[in-house]
């Protein structure tokens, strides 16, 4: 959940999880280093203490990531619930000291200089811990995104390591991951914006078109952007963002998408004729095939064991319903229509053959439609499916009974009356009783739910630290010389070297007698200052226009020259096998987790929340439409902002 008493309480949770992880890690190796009985009994005791604690914490956290109802529309009181993911939490992080040592042993600057800019990429780092819950927040996240391979470049040497530990935390275990590189803040971020969006679908108002349309697009961008992080990203030991888990991600945001595409044809009305309630048959069963596949992956291992029982419940219960309306529309179909002699005979059969891939007792569909008996037979079979669904979707719900969802709860009693309804206006007492098997419906749809990768994972930004030179060559991974002071001296008006390149600009055909060369200025150097003139974004053209007037007493340059680098040290990286890591470190059950306070900062102010009206419209008498509840059934509505951010090479606990 995203409101700051949401946030606290995850954020403590987190910090109570690694406690106990500390705890267990020690208690393990004091079991493995004594010989004495009375000591091993007396630690054995304490796991069993510690475990039971760690199942009882990362219970609540499971609690918090089935807070269904928080992330809802705040009138919503008409559609089934979504899912929203909740973002992943991070510590603060300090830069300060790391970078300017950074700056002052890498460049040969003085780091206090650049602490306006090290306190700029804080701030906005801070700020994507809690981003606002719209399309603003998105940016947010993406911005600091877009500034992190500045950064690598600037701060991140392949052959030294910065003292810098990125910890985020697992959203579903809690359990933290910790990494010197920018693989794991990267990844987080991108997890960090596909929940987002999630967040953003949910709270659409699904009782309007454009808000429907928000939806649909807000699940397939965080399909888009977990999917993008499922492929860039592909060695992230942190259970949330493993393959599996990712996967698993995706289909649920794209069936939530597809939920919402139903939802849009629906919402004017299902008009009460053959044709129209075939199609939403066809278009029903497409959401329930999709809720299936979702529910299928989160039964399967090591999914499930980390899966809120909530959401597997969900994708059931919906599987069921969806299913159920299908049988209901087709039923609707049959019973409430009769081929009349106006009717198109061929296309109604064409239509019918269209919707079975089987049809029982080698009935052909246009003995369905010209035979009153036959219509009826099997309309009543498809209504009585159609209640065996909504019972059996009813049946799960009061199994993991959640008093956030009384809204769901209605819906399926409301679509289980109907469906029995419908029954009731068609039974005959007279007739024999026949419970012959309704046959299954093909889905279909006519617009399928397809991922979508945002613009806003790549924003223009401008370089925190472009004051350092131009990123191609004053990085990292270069080494150079500390700046050295050149006195130039022309003779005859001729400096004795030429100039190349852009920025910053090279010396070349230089004259080894010249009074620069006997003073140090060698080929290849790098010209970064004239006189006091910084020149590291200069050109040719602009730094000859400083030396064009030199005079004889001449000028002092500063130049630096590319140095040799060494051979880059191999990086360590955590890999997974089966969805598990092969190799891990207990790094962050030792580094300390008490964040260090830090100086005052400037804070960005949180925008409000998008809020959405909700209004009720009228159906008209010749169309169908969904079950919905009415205004008294409206639920609590709790504001919950956003949380935590992310990203990509880390430690598995």
């Amino acid at each position: 959940c995203s409101s700051p008493c949401g946030r606290n309480k995850r954020a403590s949770l987190n910090q109570q999880i690694i406690k106990q992880m500390r705890m267990r890690a020690g208690a393990e190796n004091l079991l493995k280093a004594t010989s004495n009985n009375k000591v091993k009994e007396m630690v054995l005791l304490e796991l069993s203490y510690v475990n039971s604690n760690l199942q009882l914490l990362m219970g609540q956290l499971e609690g918090l990531n089935s807070s269904v109802e928080v992330y809802q529309n705040a009138h919503e009181t008409a559609n089934i619930p979504l899912i929203a993911l909740g973002l992943k939490e991070t510590k603060d992080m300090d830069f300060s000291t790391p970078f300017k040592d950074f700056i002052l042993e890498h460049y040969s600057e003085d780091g206090s200089n650049f602490e306006d800019e090290i306190s700029d990429l804080m701030d906005l780092r801070q700020a994507c811990r809690t981003p606002s819950r719209n399309e603003a927040g998105v940016e947010l996240l993406a911005k600091y995104f877009s500034h992190l391979p500045l950064i690598e470049s600037r701060f991140f040497s392949p052959t030294r390591q910065t003292g810098i530990f990125f910890t985020w935390y697992d959203s579903f275990t809690g359990v933290p991951v910790c990494q010197q590189n920018l693989s794991l803040e990267k990844a987080s971020i991108l997890f960090n914006m596909g929940a987002l969006y999630s967040q953003i679908g949910t709270r659409c108002d699904r009782q309007t078109i454009v808000g429907l349309e928000e939806a649909i697009s807000a699940f397939q961008k965080a399909a888009g952007t977990l999917n993008h992080l499922k492929e860039t990203f592909t060695h992230t030991p942190s259970y949330d963002m493993s393959p599996a888990m990712l996967s698993m991600l995706i289909r649920m945001m794209l069936a939530q998408a597809q939920e919402c595409l139903f939802e849009k044809t629906a919402l004017p009305g299902i008009r009460n004729q053959f044709y129209s309630l075939l199609k939403m048959a066809q278009e029903a069963a497409k959401v329930s095939e999709i809720y299936d596949q979702v529910h299928q992956s989160m039964i399967q291992t090591p999914i499930k064991d980390n899966v809120p029982l909530l959401w597997s419940t969900m994708a059931q219960i919906k599987t069921n319903h969806y299913r159920s309306m299908a049988h209901f529309f087709v039923a609707s179909a049959l019973l409430d229509h009769q081929l009349g002699p106006s009717d198109d005979e061929d296309q109604q059969e064409k239509t019918l053959s269209q919707v079975y891939d089987r049809i029982p007792d080698g009935r052909s569909p246009l003995d369905i439609l010209k035979k009153k008996d036959e219509r009826d037979r099997i309309g009543k079979a498809h209504i009585r499916k159609a209640i065996l669904g909504h019972e059996e979707a009813l049946r799960i719900y009061s199994l993991c009974h959640n008093n956030q969802m009384d809204v769901l709860e209605e819906i399926l009693k409301a679509s289980h009356q109907r469906s029995l309804h419908k029954y009731s206006e068609n039974e005959n007492e007279d007739e024999f009783t026949d419970y012959m098997e309704a046959p299954d419906i093909i889905s279909k749809t006519e617009h399928k739910a397809e991922m979508e990768v945002p613009a806003t994972t790549k924003v223009k930004v401008t370089d925190f630290f472009q004051r350092l030179g131009p990123l191609a060559v004053f990085s990292a991974k270069q080494r150079w010389t500390a700046p050295r002071t050149i006195r130039l001296r022309p003779e005859d008006r001729d400096l004795g070297f030429t100039l190349k390149g852009e920025t910053p600009v090279q010396v070349v055909s230089l004259d080894p007698l010249c009074p620069a060369a006997a003073d140090g200025l060698k080929e290849g150097d790098y010209i970064v200052a004239v006189g006091d003139t910084d020149c590291k974004w200069m050109g040719v053209s602009e730094v000859m226009r400083l030396l064009k007037d030199v005079n004889e007493e001449g000028i002092d340059i500063q130049v630096v020259s590319m140095m040799e680098s060494n051979p880059p040290m191999p990086t360590k990286s955590a890999t997974f096998c089966g969805n598990l890591p092969k190799t891990y470190s207990m790094i962050c059950l030792a580094h300390d987790d008490d964040d260090n306070n830090p100086k005052a900062r400037k804070v960005t102010k949180k925008p409000s929340f998008l809020s959405w009206g909700l209004k009720n419209k009228l159906k008209s008498v010749s169309t169908l439409s969904l079950p919905t509840l009415p205004w008294k059934l409206a639920v609590p509505h709790t504001i919950y902002g956003c949380l935590w951010c992310l990203s990509s090479t880390v430690l598995y606990l």
